[in-house]
């Protein structure tokens, strides 16, 4: 089976984790130290923060950002829960807004319709590797005097006018999970330019404590630290990304060219001035392809590739928001998205044999 992602773990990454286990230190240490500097030079970025997820980040960001209970966050129901969660676990409110369909990312338009005097920030998805419309939200941020959380967890390495993902807002939060573009098994970054939103990052994820100042607690904090064992993986991985990246985007660029022509399948988009790395690469299977998403992956299946769909539901239409007083129809473009949307394999192990099976079995299928 060909899967949808795969996890490149050589010598390198084995390698590092012994050498951690053999020197004793297995929790936040100097590993950790130095993949927050080496991660906040990749991103050019004064300050990198480690966590133990790309959840952690996004509630310490967030945090950072004085975001409390009453506050509302604005964000798109077009991406995995832990984007909106963490506004949850801080009291605050989610305030949803539709997407564009180009990109499937936050459309800034409908975003400024839901600001209002409890708003406190926007949270943008760089989703699928891609990111956001920067240059429309953070106008709209600015005349609102509003903060921006970039959640670049999907996006490592992306690029919008020659500027890395991660620094398009006040605060970028990354994702280091297996299945990301680079990974330590479990694990997430913060970056930023602000010495302050860094400082309070830190607190966060270790107690409230400020690591200068053992055992002064200065606010509520949680145990959010990465293991030296979890940054061993983390460096040994950012040595390769640029590597793993120009695969997935070849991989890609071959996926598009050869599928454009098939009825009824709408490939992604590149937006114009974007470096889009395709942690996902994802198509659309309307109405107008031969047969219906159900039926296609089945028969994918069938071939040993192997799919996904994310998302199959957009957020507002799950329990804890429906409660919120969100239903159907509130997000026309992303509950439409929902249906259409389907991941082919994209990762950087995809080998010449594995990308051409993929490519001949759906120009064989759509002729059919």
């Amino acid at each position: 089976m060909i899967n949808v992602s795969k996890p490149i773990i050589d010598k390198e990454e084995i390698d590092a984790v012994m050498e951690v286990m053999k020197s004793g230190m297995l929790a936040q240490g100097p590993r950790v130290k130095e993949l927050e500097s080496e991660f906040a030079k990749f991103c050019e970025a004064n300050f990198a923060v480690a966590f133990n997820s790309g959840t952690a980040a996004i509630h310490s960001g967030l945090y950072a950002l004085g975001v409390k209970a009453g506050d509302e966050v604005i964000t798109t129901p077009f991406t995995f829960v832990a984007t909106a969660n963490p506004i949850l676990m801080l009291g605050a409110k989610v305030v949803f807004c539709d997407i564009k369909e180009d990109d499937f990312n936050i459309d800034p338009e409908k975003a400024e319709e839901k600001i209002n005097k409890y708003t406190r920030a926007i949270l943008p998805v760089d989703l699928f590797g891609q990111v956001y419309d920067y240059h429309k939200l953070e106008k709209i941020a600015g005349r609102h005097n509003l903060k921006i959380l970039e959640d670049a967890c999907q996006a490592v390495g992306a690029e919008q006018s020659g500027k890395k993902a991660g620094k398009f807002g006040d605060i970028g939060a990354f994702s280091l999970y297996a299945t990301k573009n680079i990974m330590s098994g479990e694990g997430g970054v913060v970056v930023t330019d602000n010495e302050d939103l860094a400082e309070k990052c830190r607190r966060f994820r270790h107690h409230g404590q400020s690591e200068q100042t053992k055992y002064e607690y200065w606010d509520i904090g949680f145990n959010y630290r990465m293991m030296d064992i979890q940054a061993a993986i983390g460096l040994a991985q950012l040595k390769k990304v640029e590597i793993f990246n120009a695969k997935r985007i070849e991989n890609a660029k071959k996926l598009s060219h050869e599928l454009a022509d098939i009825k009824g399948l709408v490939l992604p988009q590149v937006l114009e001035g974007n470096k889009h790395v395709f942690h996902q690469y994802t198509i659309r299977v309307t109405e107008n392809f031969k047969s219906t998403r159900a039926e296609f992956m089945a028969y994918l299946k069938e071939q040993g590739i192997g799919t996904g769909i994310y998302y199959p539901k957009p957020l507002h239409l799950h329990p804890h928001f429906l409660k919120m007083g969100y239903k159907a129809g509130d997000f026309p473009v992303a509950e439409k998205l929902s249906t259409e949307v389907l991941s082919l394999p994209v990762h950087p192990s995809l080998t010449e044999d594995e990308l051409n099976l993929i490519i001949n079995s759906i120009k064989c299928y759509a002729k059919q």
